[in-house]
């Protein structure tokens, strides 16, 4: 080889290692994606083109675990915080609070916009407190002043809201200046609960027409992420799966709990007694008990379910109805109500979730993508609480104490040679 051709040689060497490290110390960014209902097998099922091109060029659990309850803020804000419901406050999408003789509603804007029912430290608020600028298009608790705290950008929830407006956003966002853009964005989409809800899981007809405008609109999302020079790493999540419930599985809450004195507070896969005398627990368990159905009654303080009590103990009540997997608690009234969405929508069956995250049915999906991301790796399932730390890491911020999440469970996906550094 002659000495040109050596030294154009060890020109261009010099540039790409120039590049690498420069690379490895630009700062790296997370959006994170939550496909509301979005079942395990979903993807395996309906061979979804950008998705699938995504997992390909990226990293896939088998599944991903939720939490119980399997509802979506429970399991939407521990992904957020890397905390078990039990252990960040939100039990489930409805339940009562003794302090302020209030219930919590994912319906009452007041109340979800109020930091108090919200514990832990969400990534944006991590992030905030960091010195470093989150944003947020709609995410369980963005909206609320946890811990004084709210991302630099949110919007507070609005159903009206195309997707293609919420993925707009995110590109303008990170064309802001340097100063100015956030690095941690979150954004949620709700397609596939909303038609899995309508239709149950197993509509294959309902479920790929929803999917593939969906999946549309995440590659021209994925495609835009691409167009900026920003290490930017792509996270897409749910928060729970969906099972079949067929409209005759209706189960009549009030007749269950007539005579019961107290507070019965949420329905569909489960219920909470909230007793005005906490002492006739053990009566009022036998007599439930006593009740023939599909169902199990479960006393709180078993820790069969929440395994911790102590924290938010006021917030779980005395006793649980749990129906088994496929049938539905609804009020009287509620039951006229689904009857005739399932007339309407001319269909015998709809879908649910909530119940024991042991059910396959109720697994969501984790799938991950970018420069800090190995490339066509599949890894087993686990605990949705993991993610917090991941994200964390790849970030630089430094961890909470007192989480759930173990970094180590998902440590294995990202691609690097030395550790990150820190803030």
């Amino acid at each position: 080889m002659s000495k040109f051709k050596v030294a154009v040689v060890l020109f261009f060497s010099l540039v790409l290692l120039s590049k690498a490290s420069f690379a490895q110390k630009s700062e790296p960014y997370v959006v994170l994606i939550s496909l509301d209902g979005y079942r395990y097998d979903y993807t395996e099922r309906f061979q979804p083109e950008n998705i699938t091109r995504f997992i390909h060029n990226g990293t896939a659990a088998k599944s991903m675990i939720p939490s119980f309850p399997t509802k979506t803020f429970p399991n939407h804000y521990t992904i957020a915080t890397g905390m078990k419901p039990e252990n960040h406050g939100l039990v489930n999408n409805s339940f009562f609070e003794p302090a302020k003789n209030m219930v919590y509603s994912i319906r009452e804007r007041n109340i979800v916009e109020d930091g108090y029912w919200y514990g832990g430290t969400p990534l944006w608020v991590l992030a905030e407190q960091n010195g470093m600028k989150a944003a947020s298009y709609y995410f369980v608790g963005s909206e609320a002043d946890v811990q004084g705290v709210r991302p630099s950008y949110y919007r507070n929830y609005d159903a009206g809201v195309t997707n293609l407006s919420r993925i707009t956003q995110v590109f303008e966002w990170l064309e802001l200046p340097d100063e100015e853009r956030p690095r941690l964005i979150t954004l949620y989409f709700s397609d596939m609960d909303d038609v899995g809800h309508a239709y149950g899981p197993n509509n294959d007809v309902e479920l790929s027409e929803k999917l593939k405008k969906l999946d549309k609109e995440l590659g021209a999302l994925f495609e835009g992420l691409k167009s900026f020079e920003l290490d930017i790493n792509v996270f897409l999540v749910s928060d729970h799966g969906m099972a079949n419930v067929p409209r005759q599985n209706l189960l009549n809450l009030d007749h269950i709990t007539e005579k019961v004195e107290g507070q019965v507070v949420n329905n569909g896969a489960m219920a909470h007694i909230y007793l005005d005398n906490p002492l006739e627990l053990e009566q009022v368990y036998l007599r439930l008990k006593m009740k023939e159905g599909p169902f199990n009654i479960v006393k709180v303080k078993d820790r069969k379910y929440y395994k911790n009590i102590e924290t938010y103990r006021d917030r779980l009540g005395e006793l649980l109805i749990l129906p088994d997997l496929g049938f539905y608690l609804a009020t009287t009234s509620d039951m006229v109500k689904y009857q005739n969405r399932a007339a309407m929508l001319k269909t015998e069956v709809f879908g649910e979730h909530g119940f024991s995250p042991e059910y396959k049915e109720m697994q969501a999906i984790f799938y991950a993508n970018g420069p800090g991301i190995k490339q066509g790796l599949e890894i087993d399932s686990f605990q949705n609480i993991h993610v917090y730390p991941l994200i964390v890491e790849l970030l630089g911020l430094p961890l909470p104490e007192n989480i759930d999440g173990d970094l180590n469970v998902l440590e294995q996906i990202l691609k690097r040679n030395e550790p990150i550094e820190r803030n």
